[in-house]
């Protein structure tokens, strides 16, 4: 008897996937197979597919005619048309518990760089200027007792504010539903609706998934809003920040600094940020830990295992 079909294309940790090799015939994407006119073109006898970046648009669902589930390599899963999938019978399961810890430790490296300003001492350094720690205009901000305002409080977000919470920092937060009384005594966090969030935070940390609601929530009317003296942390995606009017915004003083994982456009970002010595640029590195990565691999794979090996959907987001 042939064993089901799984492609798995993007690079993903192949040490974290034997079990997936051991139980079906495995096809690893690695170069050419990458591209979208040869996914098109061979997909139809997958039975599975493993991405994390491949537009899973009625085109592409249309050609994978044995396709029985989609497994995202990552938390994310806005590159799939979800709702046209379940149309179709397909499963659409994401991969959220992995992504969890390293994310939510590079939001709070972030808030740290930016409160310590280290990209912009970094910088002076290496254009040979050793700037004075005395001047009222080159020193940094502490985090003890400032406020976090968290947007989407999910498994990240919940992390996001343990830590803040260890050091100190006082934690609001927004979301499409509040959570439950425990997890906010625990956390020290308090729910509060969307304008009272941007208003009172000095670190405003997008957490939440890019859907037609949260897309260009972070406008030039929220950056009017917002304290001279706030930071924006984006760990999440880039579609949810008006990137000119955040631009406009660093360039003015309207806020004081971001941290940025995520862009608008990840493979070109607006070179106007590179001028701005109060943004931070890292390049979509949420999850990019050697373990991370290891884990992260190997929970997408789960996904494929258990629904077409017994049938049971685990991480379905559709």
């Amino acid at each position: 008897m042939s064993k089901l079909k799984v492609l798995v294309l993007d690079a993903v940790r192949e040490d974290a996937i034997t079990d997936l090799k051991d139980k079906f015939d495995v096809t690893i994407a690695t170069g050419p197979e990458n591209d979208r006119k040869w996914v098109l073109d061979h997909i139809a006898p997958y039975d599975a597919v493993i991405t994390s970046k491949m537009k899973f648009n009625p085109e592409m669902i249309d050609a994978a005619k044995n396709l029985k589930i989609i497994s995202t390599y990552g938390v994310g899963f806005d590159h799939v048309d979800t709702a046209y999938a379940k149309k179709k019978g397909i499963v659409v399961s994401n991969s959220p518990k992995s992504v969890r810890r390293p994310t939510a430790e590079l939001g709070l490296t972030l808030i740290l760089a930016c409160a310590r300003r280290i990209c912009y001492y970094d910088h002076t350094i290496r254009e040979g200027k050793f700037i004075s720690s005395n001047d009222y205009a080159n020193q940094g901000y502490d985090i003890e007792g400032k406020t976090l305002a968290i947007f989407g409080m999910g498994r990240i977000g919940k992390l996001l504010a343990s830590f803040a919470k260890m050091l100190g920092m006082k934690i609001i937060y927004h979301n499409r539903h509040q959570v439950a009384p425990k997890i906010e005594e625990k956390l020290g966090a308090k729910y509060v609706d969307f304008d009272t969030l941007i208003k009172q935070a000095d670190y405003l940390s997008l957490n939440a998934p890019a859907t037609p609601q949260t897309t260009g929530i972070i406008s030039a009317k929220v950056f009017k809003k917002m304290k001279k003296t706030a930071f924006l942390i984006n760990i999440a995606r880039g579609a949810l920040v008006d990137e000119d009017a955040l631009i406009a915004a660093l360039e003015n003083k309207e806020i004081a600094g971001a941290g940025l994982d995520v862009f608008v456009n990840q493979k070109k970002v607006n070179p106007k940020f590179y001028d701005l010595d109060n943004v931070i640029l890292t390049p979509h590195m949420g999850s990019a830990t050697h373990a991370g990565r290891y884990n992260l691999a190997k929970e997408s794979a789960e996904n494929v295992i258990s629904y077409l090996s017994d049938g049971k959907a685990i991480n379905q987001v559709n």
